[in-house]
């Protein structure tokens, strides 16, 4: 099934969205949209999902078309539970699981409930005759990455980063011809986005995606659509594909604005020079001429090229010795110390939670640590890039906005910068300049709120998460200003392509205040982590494929007290596992609970796969023995 966009047009302001655009959208299509902040990405998605409206266009679908939607701040029922949710919709299969599902709580609240126990009996019969068995394991498989437990829980009693993930389950759970995701990465740690990533591959419907993550864009997508000042230009291929494609479009229209100005120049030359023609044959050409001078092309390049210069920095930076920090028993930093030397680029990566922008606040001195010593250079100056929405003037100019900070930054090499021309490199045009900011979109504002981090000339730059709010293009502009930038960058990320282009070096926090220092980019990381995970899997293996030869004509009195206990003792470590899942829910927002929960259920999960391990080496044993 198709669908079509016809002649869709739209404004915001004087601004044009959509200048008569159309397209389709074909069945098995990976689509990604980019574009520049503002340009109306997240106003294309809605308006093809129905939830705002064109001036002018048509869209056109099948009558059971399916359009599935996932917003940036997604919006959920908080009556609902999460399985309600979750299973939500009309469709036979969905009521089904919905049922089931309900069915299995009410009996896991009471066993013994005949009545319970014969509608689930009921309901997994007609999980056979509707084959709905594969769907629900699919669902199910879905939940447990996300890292969804606690199916009964109500929406208002999740914590904001959970709610998030249940939105991107509901999505991806949901049967859809088109599936709509807007930024679906943000706010995931590494792993997740890296399941998901593969988990989108083999989506059975189309996709339309914006998100900032490029190695995602390149490795789910097999089309672009770029959203350029109201025209939309499509590109068939990935991410990778797509800018040697811009690059090849944007030197045609260069070479096209050239011949055009040849052309114009000839044509102004004859109507000067007063050529003898007949009259209408004159008109003719002045007309041409006209329309001609009205003709653009889009060629301007709002960069710059210079070395960005920075306040001096001298030999000593920042150094942290046996840095502690704590709240209740969620351990951020356990006798922590590292050695920020001058040009060091650091990448910091970790699970939500684990303390990574908690060490950021230490070395600006925003948080104190509960102790240990915390030395910070006389010359250190520092810019810092939180992840946290600054509040704007909303009645000021942009310009205004940045020369209250400076009005000129000076270069390595002494040429001096105005506000004027950074903010030309960074995608806001000299008209641009003079919009107010309350006309401004959030990922428009967050680029202005880095433009002025980076404006105080700082040279140690603190940058959190700075790719969940910013596009594709404003980060290939930040990349190169950091490729040029003489002082120190420390950035916390979830973006493996930010980090590979930017850092050399990676600080891993494990868990418990631990950390461990990598040297290289995190593909680097990746590589050598999958490496380590794979030799531990082929050391268990072949342990594993030993085991039946080993021999043994009884078991010893200790390993007989063992394997009568065993069994219990595993049911027991699952139940505690169980219990501390519904605890974690349970502590909604309170991220010092959760944490601290969810710790105790990593070190018991630990303990299970032990035992399990351990009933497998004593069964074998058993089973020689029964045989001989």
């Amino acid at each position: 099934m198709m669908l079509t966009i016809e002649n869709l047009y739209k404004s915001y302001g004087e601004k044009i969205l959509f200048n008569h655009v159309t397209c389709t959208i074909a069945g098995k299509e990976r689509i990604g949209l980019i574009g520049v902040n503002g340009t109306g990405k997240s106003s294309f998605l809605k308006v093809i999902s129905g939830l705002e409206s064109p001036e002018q266009g048509v869209i056109k679908h099948p009558k059971d078309y399916h359009i599935e939607y996932l917003a940036q701040e997604p919006v959920l029922d908080p009556d609902l539970t999460v399985i309600e949710q979750i299973y939500y919709g009309d469709s036979a299969i969905m009521k089904l699981m919905r049922a089931y599902e309900a069915a299995l709580l009410k009996l896991q609240e009471d066993a013994e409930n005949p009545d319970y126990q014969a509608r689930l009996m009921k309901l997994q019969q007609k999980m056979d005759a509707e084959e709905a068995w594969e769907a629900n394991t699919a669902a199910k498989t879905v939940l447990t990455k996300l890292g969804i437990t606690g199916f009964g829980k109500r929406i208002t009693e999740l914590s904001g980063g959970q709610k998030k993930r249940v939105a991107i389950a509901k999505a991806l759970i949901q049967p859809a011809d088109l599936l709509i995701l807007d930024e679906p990465t943000n706010h995931l740690d590494n792993e997740t986005v890296e399941w998901l990533e593969k988990y989108l591959q083999s989506y059975k419907g189309s996709l339309l995606l914006v998100t900032h993550d490029r190695y995602f864009l390149n490795r789910v997508t097999n089309r672009i659509y770029e959203l350029d000042k109201g025209n939309l230009y499509i590109y068939e291929g990935n991410y990778e594909i797509f800018l040697e494609k811009k690059a090849e479009r944007e030197a045609l229209e260069v070479s096209s604005e050239q011949k055009h100005r040849n052309t114009l120049k000839r044509e102004l030359a004859w109507l000067r020079r007063g050529a003898k023609a007949r009259s209408t044959k004159q008109k003719a050409r002045i007309d041409r001429v006209d329309e001609m001078k009205k003709e653009s092309f889009d060629t301007k390049n709002e960069s710059l090229d210079f070395q960005v210069g920075s306040t001096r920095l001298g030999k000593k930076v920042i150094e942290l010795t046996n840095v502690n920090k704590s709240y209740d028993e969620n351990v951020l930093l356990d006798d922590f110390s590292h050695l920020v030397v001058p040009d060091e680029r650091l990448g910091i990566i970790g699970a939500n939670g684990s303390g990574k922008t908690t060490l950021l606040n230490i070395m600006a001195k925003r948080m104190e640590p509960d102790d240990g010593v915390l030395e910070i250079g006389e010359t250190v100056k520092i810019g810092y890039y939180t992840q946290g929405d600054e509040e704007l003037d909303s009645n000021m100019r942009i310009i205004d906005y940045i020369k209250e900070v400076a009005e000129v930054i000076h270069t390595k090499d002494g040429q001096v910068i105005t506000a004027e021309q950074m903010l030309e490199r960074f995608l806001f045009s000299r008209a641009e300049q003079w919009t107010y900011i309350r006309k401004l979109s959030g990922g428009e504002r967050r680029r202005l709120y880095l433009l002025k981090v980076l404006m105080t000339e700082p040279n140690v730059l603190f940058l959190d998460e700075p790719t969940n709010d910013l596009d594709t293009q404003t980060l290939s502009v930040l990349e190169e200003y950091l490729d040029h930038f003489p002082g120190v960058v420390i950035t916390v990320s979830h973006d493996r392509y930010f980090l590979d282009r930017v850092v050399d070096r990676l600080l891993v926090f494990t868990g418990q205040g631990k950390t461990n220092l990598f040297f290289g980019n995190y593909s680097e990381y990746l590589e050598k982590r999958q490496q380590s995970e794979s030799s531990q899997a082929k050391v268990k293996s072949e342990k594993s494929s030993e085991r039946p030869k080993k021999q043994k004509k009884k078991l010893s009195y200790n390993d007989q007290r063992e394997w009568e206990n065993i069994e219990e003792q595993i049911m027991e470590l699952e139940e505690q596992v169980e219990e501390l899942g519904q605890q974690i829910i349970d502590a909604g927002s309170d991220s010092e609970q959760v944490q601290k929960y969810f710790t105790k259920q990593q070190e018991t999960e630990a303990a299970l796969e032990a035992k399990m391990e351990r009933w497998e080496e004593l069964s074998l044993l058993v089973e020689e023995l029964e045989k001989n």
